[in-house]
């Protein structure tokens, strides 16, 4: 797929994913959102850690309202049509997916953004970014997984400040929720995010099992979860990263890890 609304570069094991539509602050539209579910797929062949993020001065402002402005004359209009078709294959992409996927958000992650800089694994602000429910103001609900992936992080409670209210939420609140990894200067953001990504793309092939036991034990019991994490230890086990680990700590050097 030829990439129009999207840019897509790999380096280093790291693929970088950026919404390219600045004077909207990436608002997202349906074209967008296929480009970035082929994106993250082409990702999953060819990198070993992801960076999503957005050109100019804002991570998402959400989806594109205007490009929805067709709809208003129909009583009949589904606006959460586009979530089917477009939006929602995003985000299942970047939890399927066996790499680690750092967002990294600068200015708004505003409506649908929020919900996909939540789905990050690991979630990098600039010290000028915010979260915005903004669905309250528009007469929308939320979408792109925030009201789970929100209540997750932070709780029933502080979400539904986020999602009723209609609060921006500065990074700073963000990191003490529980919401952000990491909060860095604003000028310093592009370099800490591919210093992170770097050191995830060198890192053994049990950080894709990690990722997939920490998803999937947001919606299971503990024994399910012991259970999974028996199963994955069995395979991690088997890799010869593992091999590469322990040789590296008994030898007292850093290893060099292959994906393998």
């Amino acid at each position: 797929m030829a990439y129009e609304h999207i840019l897509y570069s790999v380096e280093d094991g790291v693929a970088r994913i950026s919404l390219n539509d600045p004077k909207t602050m990436n608002g997202i539209t349906e074209p967008m959102g296929h480009e970035m579910t082929d994106a993250l797929d082409r990702a999953a062949r060819e990198a070993r850690a992801v960076l999503l993020t957005g050109e100019g001065n804002g991570f998402c402002s959400g989806a594109n309202l205007s490009a929805a402005q067709d709809m208003l004359a129909d009583p009949m209009r589904d606006v959460g049509g586009q979530l089917d078709r477009a939006f929602n294959p995003v985000i299942l992409a970047i939890k399927r997916m066996e790499q680690p996927v750092i967002t990294v958000i600068r200015g708004p992650a505003a409506g649908y953004g929020a919900g996909l800089a939540a789905a990050g694994d690991v979630v990098l602000m600039a010290d000028n970014a915010f979260f915005f429910c903004a669905f309250c103001h528009v007469g929308l609900v939320p979408d792109g997984g925030a009201t789970y992936l929100l209540a997750q992080a932070v709780g029933r409670v502080r979400a539904m400040q986020m999602m009723l209210l209609g609060e921006k939420i500065d990074a700073r609140t963000a990191l003490d929720w529980g919401l952000a990894t990491k909060v860095v200067p604003e000028a310093e953001l592009d370099a800490e995010a591919m210093k992170l990504a770097r050191s995830l793309a060198a890192g053994p092939r049990a950080l894709g099992m990690i990722k997939r036991l920490a998803w999937d034990a947001l919606d299971s019991s503990l024994e399910t979860a012991l259970q999974a994490e028996r199963s994955s230890q069995r395979i991690a086990g088997r890799t010869e990263d593992f091999l590469e680990g322990v040789t590296a700590f008994v030898e007292k050097r850093k290893p060099a890890f292959k994906g393998r």
